[in-house]
């Protein structure tokens, strides 16, 4: 199967200067079978905004779209509504036990008026069949209202490995939009406990997002004997930061040993917007 990824979008007129035509056509110039997007869909998590990133990833020409929320994304009090009519309107996994979570803001106050879903993490799984083969795909929402650290409740991995226990398929992978590994910039402060997560569940493939900053690092647990990779995707935004250049990323043959990534970074000179890919072998 052929996975493009993407993320940082940031639409909104702080970021989103860009022309979606193009994109759009650069995207769908690729057979993805999966679209996977990491996040920050949005600057200020306003409704216009939330609008403008849903119509983009409903022109994408690809069967099955699978969408997180950024910390961007939670910078309003219904920021869970509007992901919910805009992006995608999932069911989301609440926890085993509410008295549990100590994450800051994960329920609202039932009488704040104007909101329909006063649960504010954005936590789910998808089961996807490509050519038979079934994927579950593992969706964890690493942010926080008002926040940009990330931080993951103890409580929702209890649940979420409750629903995989139920779930059948036949390959695993995990999304979230904090770096779960190089955690320095804007960190994931517990991300140990999502690595044991992801060595629990026998997950060799984690996306993100976050600081628009391309990174592929493979972690070996030499005790445990397990290897994950994560793909750090960078920015799709046109007001990207200067760490990297905007960038989308294609895996070809997923997973395979013949498994390509194609870095497609995204270069505007002279009001005109053209496109650098360079291939890895990922073994």
């Amino acid at each position: 199967m052929n996975i493009l990824h993407i993320s940082d979008m940031h639409f909104g007129p702080r970021h989103w200067l860009g022309k979606s035509e193009l994109l759009l056509e650069k995207l769908n110039s690729y057979a993805a079978d999966i679209v996977i997007n990491t996040g920050d869909n949005t600057t200020d998590a306003l409704e216009n905004e939330f609008e403008a990133a849903g119509n983009f990833l409903k022109s994408i020409d690809c069967e099955h779209v699978v969408s997180i929320p950024g910390n961007h994304d939670k910078r309003n009090m219904r920021s869970a509504d509007y992901f919910r009519q805009y992006i995608d309107d999932i069911d989301v996994i609440r926890p085993l036990n509410r008295e549990n979570c100590r994450k800051k803001n994960i329920f609202l106050d039932g009488n704040t008026n104007g909101i329909k879903e006063h649960f504010t993490d954005i936590n789910f799984l998808k089961n996807i069949t490509i050519n038979g083969e079934t994927v579950l795909v593992v969706c964890l929402d690493s942010n926080s209202l008002y926040k940009d650290n990330g931080f993951v409740e103890k409580e929702i991995l209890r649940s979420l490995s409750h629903a995989i226990s139920k779930a059948s398929y036949d390959r695993i992978i995990l999304l979230n939009h904090h770096s779960i590994l190089d955690t320095d910039s804007d960190p994931l402060f517990n991300s140990k406990i999502v690595v044991e997560f992801v060595r629990e569940h026998n997950i060799e493939h984690v996306f993100c997002g976050h600081t628009h900053h391309l990174s592929i690092m493979r972690s070996t647990d030499l005790y445990h004997k397990h290897s994950f990779t994560q793909y750090k995707n960078g920015s799709l935004s046109s007001g990207n930061t200067l760490n990297d250049t905007n960038m989308f990323l294609y895996y070809k043959n997923f997973g395979t040993k013949a498994m390509e990534i194609h870095v497609v970074r995204a270069i505007a000179e002279n009001e005109c917007l053209r496109f650098k890919e360079e291939k890895i072998t990922a073994y």
